[in-house]
């Protein structure tokens, strides 16, 4: 069981980490402009369920395993990068003129949650940031150490649901004044095409 102590100074960590700039907070306001407050959040619900899928990784010695073999890693930033390019190509098709509250692409609630999920869990650096980062704060003499791995990740994913979330409300809201113009609404879509493409390039040829 983690101390008190431990889990606010991991708490505060994790908020730090959250609020600086990177691709899932990109992606969470990019897609909550386009699509809207609601769509936003369905995304990070899908973000931090992937985390909970790299917790589970790092606890079972995955991760390690990942960051072991080239070939993997590179598989995996592979599709990563692709599905980005997949949504770069979707939001720059988007029709204009749409319904508030109806997505771009059509997607559903399970659809916008998923899409959340795959775009975090195909980012090995995710894999690879949290087998380096969660061991940090893990303590032997309190108990297992697997148990304290997945509360680090759920504490993870709890500040990064309530600073995640607040972006996409904002975004959202931000986001509804331009979705009531449709000539807006075409430059919100192209711009959030590029962004995609950037992020596919970024994780490709940065990582």
């Amino acid at each position: 069981m983690l101390s008190l102590q431990t889990g606010l100074a991991f708490f505060s960590v994790a908020v730090l980490l959250a609020l600086s700039p990177g691709p899932d907070n990109v992606f969470v306001l990019v897609h909550a402009a386009q699509h809207g407050v609601r769509a936003g959040v369905l995304v990070v619900l899908g973000l931090c369920t992937g985390l909970l899928f790299h917790t589970a990784a790092v606890a079972l010695g995955l991760a390690a395993l990942l960051a072991a073999s080239p070939l993997a890693f590179g598989v995996l930033k592979g599709v990563g990068a692709l599905y980005l390019l997949w949504l770069a190509w979707l939001s720059w098709r988007a029709p204009t003129g749409l319904l508030e509250g109806q997505a771009a692409d059509g997607l559903s609630a399970r659809q916008t949650y998923a899409r959340g999920i795959v775009m975090n869990a195909t980012n090995p650096k995710v894999a690879i940031f949290f087998l380096a980062f969660l061991p940090q704060f893990v303590d032997p003499a309190l108990g297992p150490v697997q148990w304290q791995i997945v509360q680090l990740g759920a504490c993870f994913g709890l500040a990064t649901l309530l600073v995640f979330g607040s972006i996409a409300a904002l975004a959202g809201r931000f986001g509804q004044r331009l979705r009531e113009s449709t000539h807006a609404q075409q430059v919100l879509n192209r711009a959030a095409a590029l962004v995609f493409a950037g992020l596919a390039l970024r994780l490709v040829w940065l990582g």
